[in-house]
C-alpha cells in the first residue's frame, strides 16, 4: 500500500487513490481497537470514552465492509467511529444525540421542541468555504510555489529574513488546499445526513461531529499544540485512541513516527514529524516556565498571545515544509538555508528548562537533620503521650 502510495503521489497523479488508501488502516484499527477494548478488557479498565466506543459484539462481514469501504469518506476521509457511524445507517444518530441534550427539548426525546435539524445550512456554510479556499488557491497559491524556497538563485541571494518571510506566507497560502478538500469532505457526509453532534449552547444543531479542521483555531493558534489540535482533528483524535493513550511510554515520541509511518514514504513526512518531538516538548517546557508570568494583566495577556501566535506559526511553517518538499535533498537545503534555527532553540530549550525544574538532591546538612529529627520522633511522641495523660 505505501509502495502503490509512493508511485502514485510523487508527481501529485491519482490522488485520490493514494488518499483513500491511506485512509483504510485508520477504519481498520478504529474498528479493532473498540473492539479489543469492548471484548478483551474489564469495564474498569476503560475510560468513559472507551465505554462509549467499545464494540461488545463482533461485527459481521457486511457491517465491517460497510465502515471500512464507506463511500461517503472515499476522497479524503474524515475518520469516524464505530460506533457512531452504525448509529447513522440504523436511523438513531440523531435521536441518540438529542437525548445528550435534553434540557434543549424541554424533557422530551421528539423534534417538536428542537429547532429544525436539517443539514442544509451546514452543507451550504461549508459549500462556501470551499469555494472561498478554490479562489485563493487559484489566485494567491500558485504565486507562492513552495518550491521557491529551495530555488538555488534564492537560496544564495535573499537574505535570512527574506527566505523566512516568505516561507511563512508560501505555507500560508499552501492551507486552503486542505481546508478545500477536508471540508467538501465533511459537508458530502453532512449532505448524506451523517455528522450530527447535537444542539450547542445557543440552541442550534450542530453538524460538526465528524469535522476535521476550525480554521479559526488554526490560523489564531497561539501553542503549537492547539494548531495540531485543529488540524486534522479525526486524524489526530485516531492516532490518541490508538497510540498515545496505549503506548506505555514515550507516547509523544511514538506518536509522531506512527503518524509518519501512517502517512507514506517520502523522507519529507519522517522529517516533518521528527522535527515535531523537540519542538513539542520546547513548547510544553517554555508554556510551563513563563507563562504565568504574563497573566497579572490583559496588556501583557495580550503582549504574550501576539508574541506566542508568531511563534507558532514560525514553527509550524518550519516543520511542515518538509512535509511537502517531500524529498531528502530539498529539506537539508531548505534547512542549511534557516540554519537549523528551529532545531537547535527548541533543544536548548528543552535541555535548559528541563534541567531548572529537574528536582536536586538535598543537602547533607538537610540529610542529617532529617536523620536526627527522625530519631528524636519516638521521644517527643511518647512526651505527647504523657502529657494528654497528665492532662486527662
Amino acid at each position: 500500500m505505501h509502495r502503490n502510495l509512493g508511485l502514485k503521489h510523487i508527481n501529485g497523479t491519482q490522488w485520490k487513490v493514494g488518499k483513500d488508501q491511506i485512509k483504510f488502516p485508520n477504519r481498520v484499527s478504529d474498528n479493532f481497537v473498540p473492539y479489543f477494548s469492548g471484548m478483551c478488557k474489564k469495564s474498569e479498565q476503560l475510560t468513559p470514552e472507551q465505554k462509549r466506543l467499545a464494540i461488545s459484539v463482533r461485527p459481521s462481514l457486511i457491517e465491517y465492509l460497510s465502515y471500512t469501504l464507506n463511500f461517503l469518506g472515499v476522497l479524503v476521509g474524515p475518520c469516524s467511529d464505530y460506533q457512531d457511524y452504525v448509529d447513522f445507517i440504523e436511523g438513531r444518530h440523531i435521536s441518540k444525540r438529542l437525548k445528550q441534550h435534553s434540557q434543549t427539548c424541554n424533557g422530551q426525546n421528539g423534534y417538536d421542541k428542537t429547532p429544525d435539524l436539517s443539514p442544509l445550512n451546514a452543507v451550504c456554510r461549508k459549500l462556501l468555504v470551499c469555494c472561498g479556499c478554490m479562489l485563493f488557491f487559484l489566485t494567491v497559491t500558485r504565486s507562492l510555489p513552495i518550491t521557491y524556497n529551495v530555488n538555488p538563485q534564492f537560496v544564495s541571494t535573499a537574505p535570512f529574513l527574506t527566505r523566512l518571510t516568505y516561507a511563512f506566507f508560501s505555507i500560508q497560502a499552501a492551507r486552503p488546499k486542505f481546508y478545500f478538500a477536508w471540508t467538501l469532505a465533511d459537508a458530502v457526509n453532512n449532505a448524506a445526513g451523517y455528522g450530527f453532534s447535537g444542539i450547542d449552547e445557543n440552541g442550534k444543531p450542530s453538524w460538526e461531529l465528524i469535522c476535521n479542521l476550525n480554521i479559526v483555531g488554526i490560523e489564531t493558534a497561539t501553542s503549537f499544540k492547539t494548531f495540531i489540535d485543529n488540524w486534522n482533528i479525526r486524524t489526530g483524535i485516531w492516532l490518541k485512541t490508538v497510540c498515545y493513550d496505549r503506548a506505555p511510554k514515550h507516547r509523544l515520541a511514538l506518536t509522531f513516527l506512527l503518524s509518519a509511518l501512517w502517512h507514506g514514504v517520502y523522507p519529507g513526512y519522517y522529517f516533518t514529524f521528527i522535527t515535531a518531538i523537540p519542538i513539542t516538548m520546547a513548547a510544553r517546557a517554555i508554556r510551563k516556565s513563563v507563562r504565568h508570568h504574563f497573566l497579572g494583566s490583559s496588556g501583557l495577556k495580550l503582549g504574550y498571545d501576539i508574541l506566542t501566535w508568531a511563534a507558532t506559526q514560525l514553527a509550524i511553517c518550519y516543520t511542515v515544509m518538509p512535509f511537502l518538499l517531500l524529498a531528502v535533498e530539498s529539506t537539508m537545503t531548505y534547512y542549511r538555508s534557516m540554519y537549523f534555527h528551529i532545531h537547535i532553540i527548541s533543544i536548548l530549550a528543552v535541555i535548559a528548562l528541563n534541567w531548572k525544574h529537574k528536582p536536586r538532591e538535598p543537602a547533607a546538612t538537610t540529610k542529617t537533620f532529617s536523620s536526627a529529627s527522625s530519631f528524636s520522633s519516638p521521644s517527643s511522641d511518647q512526651c505527647q503521650l504523657s502529657v494528654r495523660g497528665v492532662l486527662t
